[in-house]
């Protein structure tokens, strides 16, 4: 822990196995015999214990005593954490954690909620099952906010997960434990999942990359299966974007849709040069702040200068697109509640957050509008590919403003307040999630004025992850993330 500029910054990073590698660069060393699988995974533990009392990244860990204001111990599984099934695959023995709505066989799975008491699963889902074929060490599972609903991993009665790059901020959500942990160094890589922005959302907030897959690109969950639309998409956050690709590519390993193009490995940015479009401000007419609109002006300059056409581009959405979207929400958390005692026996509705409620009642209030809003939701694919005659990618802003306060967005502000809040700062990222289009978040060069990181979106057609990634990589060339461990 440092104190820089009156923040309180958190990282990791020390010179032992993991050093300052990704999951790329230790997999390869762990390849050399310079590092073995279990001191990887020890020193990952130690690294994790270091920070998790000031973040509360973790929500249940493998073995070995509880630590962290959210981690509970599991039955012990093995004290370096259990290995995957990819002996040779991309991420053989690097350490990295499960997001806790994920089940992952002798763990429970507790969705970030208080309403119920989690049992152990069973088996593992079948993202988990995808991502262990990479070869990856899992030592725990990562807190969310309650059922995933907020962008903003806060609770109730609880410790909220803190932002590394200054605690006293918000690391995003839902997949905040995971931005949390990968952006201090604890681990390389974690999982997260994507239903309206909770991949890009918590890489925005802390420094990270996090791509949104094309739906049907990686294995979708049984409950995915089940929904009318189905938004959620899984993945990782990184640090760096070789990861993200050698994520993809171990992906399509295990299993490629046949319904998208082949990706492969991509290793580097490409020589073509792509028309972008660029977006300031949201659609549904939210205006994003001014350090937002600057990060993404001056990633506009960059991508100029390295030879891209950027210029303005219009989403012309159905002006219902944000209350269409917040009904659809609304219906995640009614069915949850009515199906609820398939989590565990004692499932109370009533012990479920302040948001999770507010959603529910609001739809209870809004349900007959559920055919319209489906038709209407699956539509909005025509105007998103309207939006890319001409052109190879969109450019956003991730959020419309830059990272809130610890307490700005918790589910202990009043719902009507809470909601208000939420809608004027994810504007950007639901679009992705209905069209079920790519979607990818990296560090902008600049930072907030608290000094927090600002993410800029990058957006494809179906099936696009090959273009989003490389002009990632040549955005990472020409100006390297900012680093934690170098504030």
């Amino acid at each position: 822990m440092t104190t820089f500029d009156g923040r309180t910054i958190v990282h990791a990073f020390r010179d032992d196995a993991l050093g300052e590698h990704d999951a790329v660069g230790l997999a390869a060393a762990i390849r050399r015999g310079e590092v073995s699988p279990a001191e990887a995974a020890r020193d990952a533990g130690e690294r994790v214990r270091a920070v998790d009392a000031r973040l509360g990244a973790v929500q249940v860990h493998v073995g070995g005593p509880a630590y962290g204001a959210g981690a509970r111990a599991a039955g012990a599984v093995g004290a370096s954490g259990t290995v995957g099934t990819g002996a040779d695959g991309a991420f053989a023995g690097v350490p990295t954690f499960v997001k806790d709505n994920t089940d992952y066989q002798g763990l429970p799975t507790g969705h970030g909620s208080a309403a119920f008491r989690p049992r152990a699963a069973r088996r593992h889902a079948p993202f988990t099952q995808q991502f262990l074929s990479s070869g990856v060490t899992v030592l725990g599972k990562t807190r969310l906010p309650e059922f995933g609903f907020s962008p903003t991993t806060e609770y109730d009665g609880a410790e909220p997960v803190r932002n590394p790059w200054n605690t006293g901020y918000s690391a995003g959500g839902s997949s905040g434990g995971s931005a949390a942990l990968v952006a201090a160094g604890a681990v390389p890589i974690a999982h997260a999942n994507d239903g309206g922005g909770s991949i890009r959302i918590p890489a925005a907030c802390c420094g990270l990359v996090g791509l949104k897959p094309t739906r049907g690109r990686v294995v979708a969950s049984e409950l995915c299966r089940q929904l009318p639309l189905d938004i959620i998409s899984d993945g990782i956050v990184s640090r760096s974007v070789r990861d993200a690709a050698a994520f993809l590519a171990a992906a399509e390993t295990y299993r490629r849709s046949p319904k998208l193009p082949p990706l492969g490995l991509v290793e580097g940015p490409s020589e073509r040069r792509l028309r972008i479009g660029f977006l300031l401000d949201s659609p549904n007419g939210v205006r994003s702040d001014a350090a937002t609109r600057a990060a993404v002006t001056e990633t506009a300059a960059t991508l100029e200068r390295l030879g891209h056409t950027v210029e303005p581009v219009e989403l012309a959405m159905d002006p219902s697109f944000t209350s269409d979207f917040l009904t659809y929400w609304g219906m995640l958390s009614f069915l949850l509640g009515a199906t609820g005692r398939t989590l565990g026996a004692d499932f109370d509705r009533l012990r479920t957050d302040g948001l999770s409620r507010g959603l529910r009642e609001e739809y209870l209030r809004n349900w007959r509008r559920t055919p319209g809003v489906l038709r209407r939701l699956k539509r909005t694919r025509e105007a998103y590919a309207a939006a890319f005659r001409g052109i190879d990618l969109v450019m956003s802003p991730v959020l419309a403003h830059t990272t809130p306060p610890i307490g700005h967005l918790s589910p202990t502000v009043p719902y009507a307040k809470l909601m208000e809040r939420i809608l004027a700062y994810v504007a950007f990222t639901p679009v992705d999630n209905v069209v079920g289009t790519p979607s990818l978040s990296l560090p902008a060069a600049s930072a907030s004025t608290d000094g927090l990181p600002i993410g800029v979106m990058f957006s494809a057609r179906p099936g696009g992850e090959r273009e989003l990634l490389e002009v990632a990589y040549g955005l990472e060339a020409d100006r390297p993330f900012r680093r934690i461990q170098d504030q």
